[in-house]
């Protein structure tokens, strides 16, 4: 079993907090989730997360204009160049205060940062301006007032326009112009929400937080706002040319009456030169002002302008409100073209793409992310993660599929190739706490603390089944058998399974034993048995086979109160993990123990800003939530309330590898200690709530005891931790529900140099030589021996597929696994579908009855996944080429027609004479 698994996508979260983007080209939007950056791909459907983390939430984001750099600063000021090719962090600074507004220029040379007042330009390194050094500054302005809120750019890179919360819109110059210092624009009593320039022009548009627009004409032509150069003596280098040599020996062999007026002169033109430019100094000029809230309705007067974003090139303005209403206007008219409301939450960010059909919106409360396209009026693009913790995890049999449960009552599927949310289901009234798939990928069940287990059709997407108990019970996990016949689910205030048959709907039986919540369930997956597991606060293990023995089951005594369980996939081995931090090993047939881990050290300290002990104490409470056996059953994966997941080797007994899932200090509990700076005489500074007027009023206290959904807490800092944990049936990967969201860690092959019974003379020069003998199989076995990826694809593809049955013949048995591991991770982006597939019918035809089906059972369910995804592609493909041609089939009968109305036209003329002209007429006809 390897181990290199590394971080590869982000799912159940699609956005939290700041500002998204369109990339260059108009097809992508560019999101910050948390600590991290996710790209929606929406031409090819797909989403994909940056390899990046921060050590806080990402909260301002913007992207040069050639889509190769992007600068993404978090919410501690600390800002990060990342290279969109290598997709890596290039250079860091730290601003050490908020950062509320980052713009680059149109000419691509610079980028603007505003932090509280101040206003900083830095150079964009790279060969446009010809030098490397990262974030050398080239302006700083510090006009403002109050902090500065947005930015934006005239359209020669010569001046920026920002505003801020002193309900001014100050410009700069970012070159130094005659007599010109800062100019300001009033007249708007609340906070600047967004300031636009026009199109080759100086004209803007400035936009308040009360719902003021006011548009500024500008009287000066950009063609007359030159740089103001000094004199050319005082700019000449020290080197300068021969020219100016000469230039001055003149003048000096000058008389002095002559130099004199000579200076008077040069200095009379110099002032001229000074006033006329004197004279071309930025006149605005109001033209309007509207008040864009005049739409709503009256009890919606209270509300405020939230976001705002413009279009140059088709003058579009879009505003927000938050009330989850957004405006589009046609400017400088301000003509209302359209509205909509998304939601009743505040909308945090808007963006326009390109060319002005899509509009990004983004709600930071309820975590969703969609794109409008305004003339058609359609969703291009709709997604929303949970609103809450997502508590537990299941993938599909063929791991093409990935389901969640939250504390927001929802179900949402997630396809695990695209990363988008396919359907949600909300017939449940509260937190899901059980999630699992059937094992025939006909349909999922649920489980909820609302006293209901659900069934949801995935052909219809509906919920067809409903079960519930006699009387109300908050169920806290369910479990389905091997043959998706028996539905089992466990009761957290009553101490009893209650066991329903999925074909009749009606309940079986009710399993009492059980002296305290029934945390955890579990049935064996082998296909011929029915036996389950069952955990609970009692300190007990109790093995049950209802279906043969009704209510009789055996007791196994733990050491503390059980948390959850999980069979091996061959059913022979349960593992429990309970509240000392151990995980317990029990053979099934005999109830012995096989094996104790003690992984309680393994978990990781971590103290909370309002833990009154250090993390060494608080280490002594936490335990293991979440145990999953890997594909072969060899090792097991463990998660629980802390930052970390362990990977143990179960026979041995021993950690094989650590997993930090963030590093996000904007979670609570991932430090290990409270910096020394936020501990005072009065106690941790930390507990003292920092709110802006916008942000909610007065602070409210917390409530003791709560740790999540503290509603009285505005400013709610969840706590890192991993809910549920899945491994993929592929065993090419395994995900975690955490705080963060759905992390998903997939196992790459090519990181590693792992060759495979390697002898002596073997090498990538010896394999292609065999190649190019045509000894075939001696080829694929030295290019398996070696174990690199692109040495074997070459191998493979080398062969002509008449020889596909002869080179498969010849390999022995232990090899045969191995090739067809590869073939199951090629078909997954290979364009030679059909070779491949040469390939796999081959070798499950001839060495199909010595296949080890426990061992190989993962290789095959990730031929059968990536088969499917291929299926659903090419059936897209075909459906559209099939009216196409169609379409051109039925143009070729219409071309046909008039060729034989042609014909018969001419034969006509002739009048019939010619008995030869009809018959050959006729074989024309006929051809």
């Amino acid at each position: 079993m390897k181990f290199a698994y590394k971080f590869s996508n982000l799912l159940g979260t699609v956005y939290r907090n700041g500002n998204v983007l369109f990339s260059p080209d108009g097809n992508s939007v560019i999101s910050p989730v948390g600590n991290r950056i996710t790209i929606f791909d929406l031409k090819n459907n797909k989403s994909s997360t940056l390899p990046v983390e921060s050590r806080f939430n990402y909260t301002t984001l913007d992207m040069s204009h050639d889509g190769y750099t992007l600068v993404a600063v978090n919410e501690e000021g600390e800002a990060h160049v990342i290279s969109m090719v290598s997709r890596m962090i290039i250079h860091k600074l730290r601003f050490k205060k908020k950062v509320r507004a980052l713009k680059f220029s149109p000419d691509g040379k610079h980028f603007a940062i505003c932090k509280e007042s101040n206003v900083f330009v830095y150079n964009i390194p790279g060969l446009q301006i010809g030098q490397f050094n990262p974030f050398c500054m080239e302006r700083v302005f510090h006009a403002a007032i109050d902090d500065t809120t947005c930015i934006d750019w005239s359209f020669d890179s010569k001046l920026i326009a920002v505003g801020s919360k002193d309900t001014t819109t100050k410009l700069y110059s970012l070159e130094k112009l005659a007599d010109f210092r800062v100019y300001s624009l009033g007249t708007h009593s609340d906070t600047i929400v967004g300031c636009f320039f026009e199109k080759n022009n100086y004209d803007i548009s400035t936009i308040s937080r009360n719902g003021y627009l006011c548009v500024w004409e500008c009287a000066l032509d950009p063609e007359e706002f030159t740089p103001w150069q000094p004199s050319e003596k005082r700019n000449k280098p020290a080197d300068s040319d021969s020219d100016d040599d000469v230039d001055l020996q003149r003048a000096l062999e000058k008389p002095a009456k002559q130099r004199d007026a000579d200076e008077i002169v040069i200095k009379n033109d110099e002032d001229k030169r000074d006033k006329k430019n004197s004279n071309k100094k930025l006149l605005y000029k109001r033209l309007a002002r509207h008040y864009l809230a005049n739409e709503l309705r009256k009890e919606h007067r209270n509300i405020i302008l939230t976001a705002a974003a413009y279009h140059v090139d088709i003058k579009i303005l879009v505003v927000s409100f938050s009330n989850g209403a957004f405006f589009l206007y046609e400017m400088p008219e301000v003509n209302m073209i359209h509205s909509l409301s998304i939601s009743d939450q505040d909308i945090t960010s808007i963006a326009l793409n390109n060319t002005g059909d899509w509009i990004a919106l983004a709600c930071s409360k309820v975590g969703q992310l969609l794109v409008w396209e305004w003339q058609s009026e359609t969703y291009a693009m709709k997604q929303q993660g949970h609103s809450n913790n997502m508590n537990c995890v299941a993938y599909s049999p063929d791991g093409q599929f990935i389901v969640t449960g939250g504390d927001d009552g929802k179900v949402k599927l997630w396809n695990t190739a695209t990363g988008f949310c396919t359907v949600t289901f909300q017939e449940h009234a509260s937190s899901v706490s059980g999630i699992l798939f059937s094992h025939n990928r006909k349909f999922m069940v649920s489980s909820s603390v609302d006293g209901t287990v659900r069934a949801y059709d995935l052909t219809r997407y509906r919920n067809f089944r409903t079960l519930t108990s006699p009387r109300p019970v908050q169920f806290s996990c369910v479990a389905i058998d091997s043959s998706d016949e028996f539905l089992a689910a466990g009761g957290q205030d009553v101490f009893e399974i209650y066991l329903w048959s999925m074909k009749l709907g009606t309940l079986l039986e009710i399993l009492a034993g059980h002296e305290g919540p029934v945390m955890s369930l579990a049935f064996s997956p082998s296909p011929a048995s029915t036996a389950m597991a069952s955990v609970s606060w009692d300190k007990t293990l109790r093995l049950w086979n209802a279906i043969e023995n009704g209510s009789a089951h055996e007791t196994v005594q733990l050491t503390a109160d059980a948390l959850c369980v999980a069979y091996k996939p061959d059913g022979q081995e349960v593992a429990v993990a309970t509240l000392n931090g151990q995980i317990s090993f029990f053979d099934t047939r005999t109830s012995d123990q096989t094996g104790n881990i003690e992984g309680k050290k393994d978990l990781g300290s971590g103290r909370s800003e309002t833990d009154l002990i250090t993390a060494k104490k608080s280490l002594e409470g936490k335990a293991f939530t979440s145990l999953c056996y890997t594909a072969d059953g060899t090792c097991i994966l463990a998660g629980g309330h802390s930052k970390n997941v362990c990977i143990y080797n179960v026979k041995e007994s021993v950690l094989v590898k650590k997993f930090e899932i963030t590093q996000n200090r904007s979670l609570d509990a991932v430090d290990d200690f409270i910096n020394r700076r936020k501990m005072t005489e009065f106690g941790n500074i930390a507990l003292v709530e920092e709110r802006e007027e916008n942000e909610g009023g007065n602070v409210t206290l917390r409530l003791p005891g709560v740790r999540k959904g503290d509603m009285a807490s505005r400013s709610m800092k969840p706590e890192v931790r991993v809910f549920s944990l899945q491994f993929s049936p592929t065993g090419q990967a395994w995900t975690a529900a955490t705080t963060e969201g759905l992390l998903i860690y997939s196992l790459d092959i090519g990181l590693v140099f792992d060759p495979f019974q390697l002898a002596l003379g073997i090498t990538p020069d010896t394999t292609k030589e065999a190649l190019r003998n045509k000894n075939y199989t001696e080829a694929l076995l030295m290019a398996l021996k070696l174990n690199e990826k692109i040495l074997i694809q070459q191998v493979v593809e080398s062969i002509s597929h008449e020889s596909v049955a002869l080179t498969v013949a010849g390999l022995p048995d232990v090899y045969v696994e191995r090739i067809l591991k590869f073939i199951a991770a090629e078909l997954e982006r290979t364009r030679h579908v059909h070779f491949y597939l040469i390939w796999v019918e081959t070798i499950l035809t001839i060495h199909g009855p010595r296949i080890n089906s426990t061992s190989s059972m993962p290789i095959l369910l990730t031929i059968q996944k990536n088969m499917q995804q291929k299926y659903e592609e090419l059936t897209k493909i075909c459906d559209f080429n099939n009216y196409t041609m169609k379409y051109i089939q039925r143009i070729g009968e219409l071309k046909s027609t008039k060729t034989n109305e042609i014909v018969v036209t001419v034969d006509d003329d002739d009048g019939g004479d010619n008995d030869d002209d009809d018959n050959e007429n006729e074989k024309m006809d006929t051809s």
